[in-house]
C-alpha cells in the first residue's frame, strides 16, 4: 500500500467516524459536532469565553462559518456575545448556563459515540489497524 493510498484510507476512516459521531450527537442531544466542540472549548476557556477569531482558529473554521455557528448557538441559548472592554472591535462568545448543561450532557455520551463509530469502521478488515491505532493515540497509548 502506498503512502498516498494509506493516507486516503485514514481520511476515509476519520470522515466516517466524524459523520457517525455528528449523527449521534444530533439524534440524542440536538447539537452538531461543531457546536459540541465549540461548547467544549468555551467550557475549558478562561472565563468561559473566547474571541470569535480564536474560536474560529481552534475549530478550523473561517470567520463566516464561525459567525453562523455562534448565531445558531445564541438562538438556542447556549452562548451570548460580549464586546471586549479594552477593544470595542473585539467580540467574545461566552457560554451560558444552558450551554454548559447541554455540553455536560453530550459529553457523557461523546466517548461512547466515538468508540461505537470506531468499532463500526473496524468491521471492515482493512480498517482495523488504522482504527486501533487512532483509538490508542486518542487514549494516549501510542504504540
Amino acid at each position: 500500500m502506498t503512502l498516498q493510498s494509506m493516507w486516503q484510507q485514514m481520511r476515509n476512516i476519520f470522515e466516517s467516524v466524524e459523520h457517525q459521531v455528528a449523527k449521534d450527537l444530533q439524534r440524542k442531544h440536538g447539537i452538531g459536532l461543531s457546536e459540541y466542540r465549540a461548547l467544549q472549548l468555551l467550557t475549558d476557556a478562561p472565563n468561559s469565553e473566547l474571541r470569535m477569531q480564536e474560536l474560529a482558529n481552534q475549530l478550523g473554521l473561517n470567520q463566516s462559518s464561525v459567525t453562523r455557528l455562534v448565531e445558531r448557538m445564541e438562538r438556542n441559548g447556549y452562548t451570548i456575545r460580549d464586546v471586549c472592554p479594552n477593544d470595542k472591535r473585539g467580540v467574545y462568545t461566552v457560554i451560558t448556563k444552558r450551554g454548559r448543561q447541554i455540553q455536560a450532557e453530550a459529553s457523557k455520551d461523546y466517548d461512547n459515540f466515538l468508540n461505537s463509530a470506531l468499532d463500526e469502521v473496524s468491521r471492515q478488515h482493512d480498517n482495523q489497524p488504522i482504527a486501533n491505532c487512532l483509538r490508542q493515540i486518542v487514549l494516549g497509548r501510542v504504540i
